[in-house]
């Protein structure tokens, strides 16, 4: 059966109720039944929000951190640094899914955000240790990756607490929620560099308060407001009549022995194919997030503060077009199939990587600290003036202190010398595309994915899907810092775009079993 158009009023209940002897209350008890389930829902908006919120604050400054608080850290290490949330919320979403099955959803969410808490203390006192500190920062960010693992949870709750009618705007407002932290999170951190990177310290607590440290200490005490919301108004609302809220879910008049084995009625295909579809979305987008900030500081010769904060206005403009597309997304949900729009979704982010790729013959400009044997660059042609020595694509600084930051490409990259720059209007618009086309496939990929699914209770199949999301955000970074450092953006994003050509084609393969479960049951009927 079709899906009911038109999105749900919020005051029409989910279970509604019987006419007759058999009635199960009073209408008003129903009514405040539901707006107890929107309030709820709205707690889910929040607990994603914040999550976000964790991981997207510190994202443009762990790298200058990184090399502040471990001088033998480097690029690769970076990666493994970025990749540790989402390895530690790759662990976590399936326990979490479990365990919300079979316990109410307030046990997970409440120490999956206790962990959160924790975590972010462990990384603002990472400069503590007199030693290993970027295992501490490694650490940290795992615990705060594992703590994440609840999205397994606030999925299905939301899936289980929705109709069809209602489950794709509810979805985009989760999503919305989620891009909403990722715009704030950078533009907090974009607003503390003006505490500066050495800001204010206690020794008594040995606390150091600055740009790096302060936005960890506040995704900390965004927690503890989160952990005081749920316990004051979250309630279940999963389990109340089940058999009706499956009904609802279905949209068709479904026999117990179809809900008894609603297992083997799952396309397992159309549920693998998600799976992977949904990792390359989270794959390419964690590539370009990780390599955000050491591109434009290798491209532009930008200092780690110009990056942090360039970048982070960068993320709060993308931020806002990927609300409006979430938003927009919930409109044009109603006029186009799913499977068409996430088709389409893949084709802008295909599009935003293809830009990316360098082309010209402009180079990035090298850094050097100072010249030991000139002789060695005889061949170079070198202009003089009064602050600096230039060549083609070498900037050399004679005068720096021991404290001053360099600037360019380092030298050990030897791909700067003959891969042209990648220019800052390239950078923009390709940021702009991606901002359009991964929101589009976020949403999408959910709802379709819980359609698919149908009436059964979601938490476990959910937790797989973030867990591939987080695999993807795993391997994303430690792909993009192995391959960029040694080999430059044309062999790291080129590869990316032949990454998500297969998703196309994958999709079309398999676009005729990418349908709800309802849909696919009344065909097998």
């Amino acid at each position: 059966m079709a899906e009911v158009e038109g999105e749900a009023d919020e005051r029409s209940p989910l279970l509604k109720a019987e006419a007759g002897p058999g009635s199960d209350g009073t209408l008003d008890e129903i009514l405040q039944e539901n707006q107890s389930r929107w309030r709820s829902i709205r707690i889910m908006y929040l607990t994603m929000f914040l999550s976000s919120i964790g991981f997207s604050i510190v994202m443009t400054s762990i790298w200058p951190f990184l090399r502040k608080v471990d001088k033998t850290a480097d690029t690769s290490f970076l990666g493994w640094v970025v990749a540790a949330y989402s390895l530690g919320q790759m662990v976590a979403s399936p326990l979490f899914g479990v365990w919300s099955n079979y316990r109410p959803r307030r046990e997970p969410l409440i120490i999956s955000i206790l962990i959160n808490v924790a975590a972010n203390v462990l990384y603002g006192y990472v400069h503590a240790p007199p030693s290993h500190n970027k295992y501490y920062m490694l650490l940290g960010r795992a615990f705060v990756g594992f703590g994440a693992g609840n999205v397994a949870v606030v999925r299905s709750y939301a899936a289980g607490a929705t109709s069809l009618q209602e489950r794709t705007s509810v979805m985009a407002n989760i999503s919305a929620s989620q891009a909403l932290g990722f715009i704030l999170g950078p533009a907090l951190q974009a607003a503390m560099t003006c505490i500066g990177p050495t800001g204010l310290s206690w020794k008594l607590i040995d606390l150091e308060l600055n740009m790096y440290t302060a936005p960890a200490f506040l995704g900390a005490f965004l927690g503890v407001v989160n952990i005081v919301l749920i316990i004051a108004l979250f309630r279940e609302h999963c389990g109340v009549d089940l058999d009706r809220l499956r009904r609802i879910n279905t949209n068709i008049q479904e026999s117990p022995e179809m809900l008894e084995n609603s297992d083997d009625n799952i396309d397992l295909i159309a549920v693998v194919t998600s799976n992977i579809l949904f990792f390359i979305i989270f794959f390419v987008f964690a590539i370009f997030e990780t390599i955000a900030t050491p591109l434009t500081m290798d491209m532009y010769a930008w200092t780690g503060k110009q990056a942090v904060l360039y970048n982070g206005i960068l993320l709060v403009g993308v931020g806002v077009e990927s609300i409006i597309v979430f938003m927009t997304t919930k409109i044009l949900s109603k006029r186009f199939e799913d499977r068409l729009m996430l088709l389409g979704g893949f084709v802008v982010i295909f599009a935003g990587f293809f830009i990316l790729l360098p082309w010209g013959n402009q180079y990035p400009q090298i850094q050097w600290t100072e010249i030991k044997n000139a002789s060695n660059y005889s061949s170079a042609v070198i202009k003089y003036n009064e602050s600096s020595i230039v060549t083609r694509n070498f900037l050399i600084q004679p005068s720096l202190g021991l404290d001053a930051e360099t600037v360019g490409c380092p030298m050990q990259q030897v791909w700067c010398q003959y891969i042209p720059i990648i220019h800052l209007t390239q950078y923009i618009l390709s940021a702009a595309l991606i901002g359009v086309g991964y929101p589009i496939c976020n949403v999408i990929s959910y709802t379709l994915y819980s359609k698919i699914l149908g009436p059964k209770p979601q938490g476990v199949y959910m937790g797989w899907l973030t867990a591939s999301g987080s695999g993807a955000r795993t391997l994303g970074p430690v792909f993009v810092s192995q391959v960029y450092t040694r080999y430059g953006p044309r062999w790291t994003f080129g590869p990316i775009c032949g990454i998500v050509m297969a998703a196309t084609i994958l999709m079309g393969l398999t676009y005729k079993r990418l349908i709800g479960f309802s849909i696919r049951y009344q065909r097998l009927q």
